[in-house]
């Protein structure tokens, strides 16, 4: 029985595919390249080498940690003990993560401590504690996705981005707080929060927004609570958090990772917008764990067997940059000096180390993608939404939905799928822009983490926000990195800039994102 994660690639070929040897030659060259990378991903036996210089337990990469576990330097138990100490202190000033399993966590430890005595290594990640975001499924660790009608729900099994990384050796700690169902928090509260746990607090200002919808996630991995966190990301749900929070986070390519056990997983007219990926302290974790989360599970009709490419094979110098410091903003949703000046400064940090450097970006297409995302995004109604309160039972739900549902006019089909062909002839004509380009850097947000109680959504539906800085990626499919590059004028809050790429070239973007963190020094510690 295949329980959803990727075997030895010849296993899986000769005992799924191939029972017998005239079947073989039925199989193609592209279909065997595929299943083999997904494959191999998935079954890294051992870390790579890090770059971290970082000392402390809780606060250095998961590379570095899993290579000393590795290396028998530091114990399972000892990392477990570490993070549960550090989410104690520190968690109930940001109720970041809203359910723990310490005991299990403390009882895998010991177990994988025994296995790595006997030489038993459980795989790249093997003792290292994490967190996963609630809308994610754990068996046997409740998992409400913020929602009323799952307030008790404890899952038989885990998705399959949580049971990939378990299988490595990865330990969860517990589940960290999102918005309901990921898509929409408490009216008036501009940060991850909802009706079942309330509100999370930034490390760098407890008053101020973690972003959403992985704000929990990106909250605790910044302050060393966790040495890394998987989240969603819709329409910026990753990239967000992870500007807000001075970490690392990939938005994969749309389809590379299985959305399966997570609350809002597959099918639909939003398919393609939504993807999982790791959000952690440092670049290079995001290489070593996307990997191993990618690849077809076999439930999750949509994921494609892609093969995975090495950031470290990228030769900057070949690279073509074009970036883009304003989306178009007006008011107060103008873009920030400190934001628009740093992005300039990373423009002058490539010119340096890659081929060319050009200021340009596919306005038009971004200005379409913009405006067919929101009317598919409202064309039913918010109806979409009401079907995942029905199906888990859930009554009173989000205040900020309700809102949307009862000001959003449905439209007839035929609108519906109009504004489906002219969104996909925007994501065509940008494939087209790209072929200029191997890299697209542009900021995350128009701002850094503001006050919680601030006014309005970080992006409006209307053309006063501009071309939104994540969502055109979700629309697009493309993969994006955000990495901390700056500060703030006062140097206290985070700045992260996106590093976009085309379809599959996850490389690329972390390749330049890796460069970017050793040029900024990436994530720095929070004050609290």
């Amino acid at each position: 029985m295949n329980d959803g994660t990727p075997q030895h690639p010849q296993n899986f070929v000769s005992q799924h595919l191939v029972p017998n040897p005239q079947n073989r030659e039925s199989l193609s060259r592209r279909t065997l390249l595929g299943l083999a990378a997904a494959a191999n991903a998935a079954v890294m036996s051992a870390p790579a080498q890090s770059a971290d210089t970082s000392d402390e337990i809780i606060y250095m990469s998961a590379t570095k940690l899993a290579g000393l576990i590795r290396a028998k330097k530091v114990s399972a138990s000892e990392a477990v003990e570490a993070y549960i100490a550090r989410q104690l202190a520190v968690n109930d000033l940001m109720n970041a993560v809203v359910m723990n399993c310490y005991a299990r966590a403390r009882a895998e430890a010991k177990a994988l401590d025994a296995a790595a005595a006997r030489g038993d290594w459980k795989g790249a990640l093997h003792g290292v504690p994490i967190t996963l975001k609630d809308s994610i499924d754990t068996e046997g660790v409740i998992s409400t996705g913020a929602t009323y009608g799952r307030q008790q729900y404890v899952p038989k099994k885990d998705a399959t981005v949580a049971a990939r990384v378990r299988k490595a050796g990865a330990i969860l700690l517990g589940k960290t707080n999102t918005p309901e169902f990921t898509l929409g928090g408490l009216a008036g509260i501009s940060t991850s929060s909802n009706l079942l746990y309330g509100s999370s607090h930034n490390p760098y200002d407890l008053t101020r927004s973690t972003a959403g919808s992985s704000g929990g996630a990106g909250a605790i991995v910044a302050a060393g609570g966790s040495a890394f966190d998987i989240g969603s990301d819709w329409g910026g749900s990753i990239r967000g958090p992870a500007h807000n929070n001075g970490i690392a986070g990939i938005k994969p390519t749309s389809v590379r990772v299985p959305r399966t056990g997570h609350i809002v997983d597959y099918g639909g007219i939003f398919d393609l917008w939504q993807q999982l990926g790791p959000m952690a302290r440092r670049v290079e974790d995001l290489t070593l764990i996307t990997p191993i989360i990618s690849g077809p599970d076999f439930r999750d009709a949509s994921c494609a067997p892609v093969p995975w490419a090495d950031p470290a094979k990228v030769e900057l110098k070949k690279l073509k940059v074009a970036f883009c410091a304003d989306n178009g903003g007006i008011g107060r949703w103008a873009t920030d000096d400190d934001t628009k000046n740093l992005v300039r400064q990373v423009a002058k940090w490539l010119e340096g180390a890659t081929q060319s450097v050009t200021e340009d970006a596919p306005l038009a297409q971004f200005e379409t993608l913009r405006e067919t995302r929101n009317t598919l995004t409202n064309g039913d109604g918010w109806a979409f939404y009401k079907r995942l309160a029905d199906k888990w039972g859930t009554v009173n739900f989000s205040p900020s939905r309700k809102e949307a549902m009862a000001n959003a006019k449905p439209i007839s089909s035929a609108a519906m799928v109009e504004a489906w062909e002219q969104h996909d002839e925007a994501k065509s004509r940008m494939l087209g822009w790209m072929k200029q380009y191997d890299v697209f850097i542009c900021p995350t947000s128009n701002k850094v983490a503001q006050p919680i109680d601030a006014e309005g959504p970080t992006w409006p539906a209307g053309k006063d926000g501009g071309w939104p800085y994540t969502g055109v990626f979700n629309s697009s499919g493309w993969p994006s990195v955000v990495v901390r590059c700056g500060s703030s004028a006062d140097g206290k809050l985070p700045i992260g800039l996106q590093v976009v790429a085309a379809p599959w070239r996850e490389d690329i973007c972390l390749a330049v994102a890796s460069y970017l963190e050793s040029r900024s020094g990436g994530w720095k510690k929070p004050p609290i």
